[in-house]
């Protein structure tokens, strides 16, 4: 996966080390990163652009066309699609990468696509970056980091698949720093950089995130692995970005969870919504987040990091062990995430790959496969506990149309349609109040399942508190309905908690669909809270974002009516106990605008 430095590393350091030891390891990484300049510029190289193979990018169909793709969300205008790569701004373009397959809307050969855009909401269809070429990434260019080192030269680390299908880690970077879009890119003569340890199998060894400085002056990545069936993020060092070493300890790891995919590590800031630079270090103020893919979930953990012992210290003895108990960022369809920190607006923004649920025939005659997430800010709740997510401002320039309501009582079996948005591509924001809270059904939410709880009570088994919500992507006749939606309960000591829902099981009347429904615990106490709820609705998915963006669903729907002008719209109660809509604000969404730059050789 990938994620930017954008600004100095060492301005950072500075602030967190004494005066002397920082101007030496400043100028021993000007002298390193000199170094690496001259590595890179002085060492023959070879084209990271495959001239041999067809871009395959062709123009989106129209909507009556493609009922399934997305008016705001990512995704490139035909094939296969999946893992977000190498994230940054570079002299003021977002550039975003990702794992491609220009010959088929399945999975196939892999090289890296390409698109930039000045605001994270419209994007410029680049030609494919980062081309199987050479012997080091012959089969695939597999998931990777940017890092932005010292000199604002954009550097590439992927994992490349040679003809063993050995999984290696390779080192890219532009051609011409001087063009902002970065359009051809250029690989080491060094590769493979890194190659599988001892231990690991060949095919086990991939993904290395973003770099970060020590106060020692060494570069630090990890790669996700396992051995034996314990996942882990092994830790790199190097002291001029081509040379790594491998720690003898690896930064985190967790028994029996198989192979870690797209680690992720990075600081987050207390008491703050900001984001950071990712060589700050932990501090009494800054914690560290390492995330890890496994099991078809990104789990992640908020901890202390001492780069002087290479130590991450999970908080509260949470780890990344797949347990129900441990978090994720996101509880739907939702993976292989990456992060980056964007300096112009001081954030750390997130991005994930949202897999189809629909059948591999569905996709080829679809021509396409795989979703971006809308870009989220992420930073550290005010508990300092979890994470909060919540969809970049920017997409507020989309909304038209607003649609609001106040103090609307539901009472139980209310269906209430919400009329004047368009409501197959919409922003939709609710807060319910609740009024009595003591007749909640009592369940042990220690030891439930809350998935499982989800599927066992849906949005039609009735409740007391719930469930009630909104119903998505509904036909007239809710005969297919996507039902996002809250439940509350108590346990045997009358502490309540709110369960999240997102019931797929009548999203389709489609046989052929995965209708898995999701479901999680959000923390907030509804004796004092009001329960929240923001969904971003885009045809075939939907994110959805509990009390703020606590807990966090993301789900793809596929109903069976083709005409998006029959998508409809409703709140709902299916409790016993009425509930109030205290208030609500629904928007209808425009398309966002995906061009393809003229530069794109298929587009000429």
């Amino acid at each position: 996966m990938a994620h930017p430095h954008i600004h100095p590393f060492l301005l950072t350091t500075l602030k967190l080390t004494d005066t002397k030891t920082s101007i030496m390891n400043k100028l021993l990484s000007s002298f390193l990163t000199l170094c690496f300049l001259v590595l890179v510029f002085d060492t023959p190289t070879s084209n990271a652009t495959g001239r041999n193979m067809v871009d395959g990018i062709f123009l989106p169909s129209q909507k009556n066309e493609q009922p399934y793709r997305t008016g705001y969300h990512f995704q490139p205008p035909s094939n296969w699609m999946n893992d977000p790569n190498g994230p940054m701004l570079y002299q003021g373009v977002y550039h975003f990468f990702y794992q491609y397959n220009p010959l088929a809307p399945t999975f196939g050969t892999i090289v890296w696509g390409h698109a930039v855009s000045h605001d994270l909401v419209n994007w410029i269809h680049l030609d494919p970056a980062i081309y199987p070429t050479d012997e080091p990434d012959i089969s695939s260019c597999w998931s990777g980091s940017a890092t932005i080192l010292p000199g604002n030269l954009p550097a590439m680390l992927y994992t490349g698949s040679d003809s063993t299908s050995r999984q290696v880690q390779d080192l890219a970077w532009p051609k011409n720093r001087s063009d902002p879009f970065l359009r051809e890119w250029v690989k080491s003569t060094h590769n493979p950089i890194i190659t599988p340890p001892e231990g690991v199998k060949d095919d086990c060894f991939r993904d290395p995130s973003t770099a970060w400085l020590g106060p020692d002056g060494l570069w630090r990545i990890v790669v996700g692995g396992d051995r034996d069936n314990n996942g882990m993020a092994f830790l790199y060092q190097s002291p001029d970005f081509v040379t790594w070493t491998r720690y003898e300890n690896p930064l985190a790891a967790a028994d029996s969870t198989g192979t870690w995919e797209c680690p992720d590590f990075f600081p987050v800031p207390l008491n703050s919504t900001n984001g950071l630079d990712t060589s700050v270090v932990s501090s009494g103020s800054v914690l560290h987040v390492m995330k890890a893919g496994f099991e078809g979930h990104d789990w992640y953990t908020i901890g202390t990091y001492s780069p002087d012992r290479e130590n991450f210290l999970p908080q509260n003895g949470l780890s990344l062990s797949g347990s129900t108990l441990d978090l994720r960022y996101d509880y739907g369809n939702f993976y292989a995430s990456k992060s980056f920190f964007d300096e112009s607006k001081n954030r750390r923004v997130l991005w994930a790959w949202v897999p189809e649920k629909d059948s591999e025939e569905d996709d080829i005659e679809k021509g396409w496969a795989g979703l971006q997430s809308f870009p989220r800010a992420l930073w550290i709740d005010r508990s300092g506990k979890q994470l909060i997510q919540w969809p970049v401002e920017e997409i507020e320039t989309l909304r038209e149309n607003e649609v609001k309501l106040k103090n609307k009582r539901l009472k139980s079996g209310s269906v209430v349609e919400i009329e004047g948005v368009t409501a197959s591509q919409a922003d939709v924001t609710i807060s319910f109040k609740l009024e009595d809270l003591k007749e909640a059904e009592v369940v042990d939410t220690c030891s439930v399942d809350p998935q499982a709880l989800c599927t066992d009570k849906g949005a039609s088994s009735k409740g007391v508190i719930g469930p009630f919500g909104v119903l998505a992507m509904a036909s007239k006749d809710l005969k297919e309905q996507t039902a996002i939606f809250f439940r509350v309960f108590q346990n045997q000591k009358g502490r309540y908690s709110v369960l999240m829902c997102s019931d797929l099981s009548r999203s389709t009347i489609r046989s052929t669909i995965d209708k898995t429904s999701f479901g999680a615990f959000v923390d907030i106490d509804p004796r004092y809270d009001e329960i929240s709820l923001r969904n971003l609705i885009d045809h075939s998915i939907i994110e959805s974002f509990g009390a703020g963006g606590k807990t966090c669903i993301t789900s793809r729907v596929y109903p069976q009516f083709l005409n998006y002008e029959d998508a409809h719209l409703f709140a709902f109660n299916n409790g016993t106990q009425s509930v109030k809509i205290s208030q609500m604000s629904a928007w209808s969404m425009k398309n966002a605008e995906f061009t393809i730059d003229q530069t794109v050789k298929s587009a000429t």
